[in-house]
């Protein structure tokens, strides 16, 4: 993988600001070495034949603005070099780590431990907001940033919001962005689904739909007062949170989590480890309007939040066990399926909500398509491949939905990919 080719007639998109088109490209040793004649000429000089891929396409990687990464040197479910390992196989080139860990991201040691890793993939350090993620004292906000977190984030639930407020008006983060999840755990009281007649049918316990939209309009209310602080929003779940969104005159950018795009909680079977999410899986009206909600850039991002768990946590009841799932490579071929093949999306309208917007919510350099750059990824939208935790390139981490699935659509090289990866 990341090696030779004279790809002729493929489907690329440069970046954010061109469109998809047909082009030979040639690529050596995993770069970018040519378009068009020169590509030709430059291919015979070395050696390397044409391949017909009118049905590939060859596009930025992409960008996943949260995840969490709770051991990043110990994890037996996760670690650091694992979690690159599965995000460049499956043609991420940066993601954004949450500050919660088993040693919280809200020391600068903590930040400092994590920057010393080299690596092509760009690791972008979510600073931890009040310490512990307790929400009870703020971390030194100023000494982060300036270290190296890219923004503040706690938890994924509102902190009190005296501590918002608290940290707002100190002002220290500047224009950094400030990442809050807009959603009450006093309010969710254990609710497994989000409440709709689907969970009532299912047996699960309802999570209100109050449990985002009250935080959800406290965090807007608060945005008012303080309308220089960069707030970003984490995983917008419900029809009603995309109406408040759409009429809101200081729109926050936002998130939403790519398994309620292509799920809801009426086409799982009772034991898929895709029911235990945070938000809560919601109705399918809930995932038709988060599609609108995309279509219409009311919201910003589609985020990955992987949450690897091991076997022993996965094994336990749906609605006792850890929540979260993990499958980078699942992301780009499901959403493809459910946006371009079914919904008639444009590539460059997923790639603007996968790559360019998510980059834009961390407030970093677009991915594009450059010579002498291996920042690529190769797709191939027919690809047919089973969806299992055996490959080498996945982690011990075994909550991935769908397991043992036919899946249409794989990432099937990306410039990024490092040889010794193979060799594991």
């Amino acid at each position: 993988m990341a090696g030779n080719y004279l790809l002729e007639n493929i489907q690329i998109l440069e970046s954010s600001r061109s469109s998809l088109k047909k082009e030979t490209v040639l690529i050596k040793d995993g770069v970018i070495k040519a378009f068009g004649k020169k590509a030709f000429t430059n291919a015979d000089i070395i050696g390397i034949q044409p391949e017909k891929a009118e049905n590939l396409l060859l596009a930025p990687c992409l960008v996943d603005p949260h995840s969490f990464l709770e051991s990043p040197f110990s994890g037996k479910e996760e670690n650091i070099y694992t979690l690159i390992k599965k995000a460049t196989y499956a043609g991420y080139g940066q993601l954004g780590l949450l500050p919660r860990a088993n040693l919280w991201r809200d020391q600068i040691e903590s930040l400092i431990s994590l920057k010393t890793i080299k690596s092509e993939l760009l690791i972008h350090l979510w600073g931890g907001f009040s310490l512990g993620g307790k929400g009870t004292s703020l971390s030194k906000h100023a000494d982060l940033l300036q270290k190296g977190a890219i923004g503040l984030a706690d938890d994924d639930f509102t902190p009190p919001i005296g501590i918002l407020k608290q940290g707002f008006t100190l002002g220290e983060m500047k224009n950094s962005p400030i990442l809050v999840a807009p959603r009450d755990k006093s309010l969710q009281a254990g609710g497994f689904s989000r409440q709709s007649v689907e969970t009532l049918r299912a047996g699960w316990p309802p999570d209100p739909i109050e449990s985002e939209i009250l935080p959800l309009t406290q965090l807007l209310e608060l945005h008012k007062q303080y309308p220089k602080i960069a707030l970003r929003l984490m995983n917008i779940s419900t029809s009603e949170g995309i109406e408040i969104l759409k009429n809101t005159y200081l729109k926050p950018m936002t998130t939403v989590l790519w398994w309620h795009l292509v799920k809801d909680n009426s086409n799982l079977t009772p034991f898929d480890i895709g029911w235990s999410v945070t938000p809560s899986l919601g109705s399918p009206q809930n995932r038709a309007s988060l599609v609108k909600g995309l279509e219409d850039d009311v919201l910003t991002a589609i985020s990955v939040h992987s949450t690897p768990t091991d076997d022993a946590e996965t094994k336990r009841p749906a609605n006792k066990r850890k929540k979260g799932i993990s499958g980078y490579d699942l992301v780009l071929p499901l959403l493809w399926d459910q946006l371009v093949r079914n919904s008639g999306w444009k590539v460059e309208k997923l790639w603007e909500k996968i790559s360019f917007g998510p980059s834009k919510f961390l407030k970093q350099a677009e991915e594009k398509l450059s010579l002498d750059s291996n920042r690529w990824l190769l797709f191939d939208p027919n690809k047919e491949w089973n969806q299992s935790n055996e490959e080498k390139y996945l982690t011990t981490a075994t909550n991935q939905p769908i397991k043992n699935k036919r899946i249409c659509g794989k990432v099937i090289d990306c410039g990024l990919i490092n040889e010794s990866y193979q060799n594991d």
